[in-house]
């Protein structure tokens, strides 16, 4: 598993770097009033893609913060309660059927 994971690892690392080879070209990215940022393509694309990243997780982070209070907190829920499995009815065994076909 181990070599797997290097392996993975190895080829992920490869096909970003031949991605990178072969994006080299200058682009001209226009943002507002006049704005002109010049880069290289490959530039550009990782910019891009770690803003959206981090925008996703600045967006998480409120959600992330309230659910783990709520797990600190005990949250007044499931205290006192029984496991919901325990009240489960058995498995029932129909012979009659191919397998749900």
């Amino acid at each position: 598993m181990k070599y797997l994971m290097w392996l993975l690892k190895a080829a992920i690392f490869f096909t970003l770097f031949a991605f990178a080879l072969n994006n080299q070209q200058v682009v001209s990215v226009y943002f507002f009033f006049g704005t002109l940022w010049q880069a290289p393509l490959v530039l550009v694309v990782l910019a891009t893609f770690t803003a959206g990243l981090a925008l996703g997780v600045l967006l998480m982070m409120p959600r992330w913060w309230r659910k783990r209070q709520a797990a600190r907190h005990g949250n007044g829920q499931n205290q006192g309660h029984e496991f919901a499995g325990d009240s489960a009815l058995p498995a029932q065994n129909n012979p009659d059927m191919n397998h749900g076909i």
